[in-house]
């Protein structure tokens, strides 16, 4: 199993979202990027503890490659905007990836080069430090509530699912 941590916006439909992908072992919605021990949503929503809301995603990397997943990540965010995505604005919502070792730094950097061809991708990319769980309310909230997907638009994860069971 291999872990990545990915920010893309709000956490819960990037959350719902990479639930859906085949090879996702587990995900854990959180906060990573900051200074700030073991931030509260209040905090990070201040946009003063320098974290974003992230995935922390553990993936089998035998029936889901980095660089597919990497795929799905562009595809569910415009990584072209600094600090926004959808109606949310703020530094926690920045696109991020933070990676474990260097052969996925090796595979982001492939990966994002790929996405550059027409606008200046703005996601930061760093080793994975510290993550921080969010609280429970947060932990699959879209799956808990029947809403809550934010930015990623639910026509997307409907057609992932469809073609799934297809």
């Amino acid at each position: 199993m291999e872990k990545i941590i990915l920010g893309a916006g709000c956490f819960w439909g990037v959350q719902y979202y990479f639930d859906q992908l085949e090879g996702v072992v587990a995900t854990q919605a959180g906060y990573s990027g900051g200074e700030l021990k073991n931030p509260t949503y209040e905090e990070v929503c201040t946009d003063r503890t320098g974290h974003a809301e992230v995935v922390l995603i553990t993936y089998d990397a035998n029936m889901l490659s980095l660089d597919t997943m990497l795929q799905h990540f562009f595809m569910i965010h415009d990584a072209t905007i600094p600090n926004r995505q959808g109606p949310n604005i703020g530094t926690q919502y920045r696109s991020a990836i933070y990676y474990f070792t260097e052969k996925q730094l090796q595979e982001i950097r492939v990966a994002v080069a790929k996405q550059e061809h027409a606008s200046t991708i703005t996601t930061e990319i760093k080793q994975a430090a510290d993550f921080w769980p969010a609280e429970e309310y947060h932990q699959k909230f879209t799956e808990k509530n029947g809403y809550g997907a934010c930015h990623v638009e639910p026509s997307v994860v409907t057609q992932m699912i469809n073609d799934k069971t297809n």
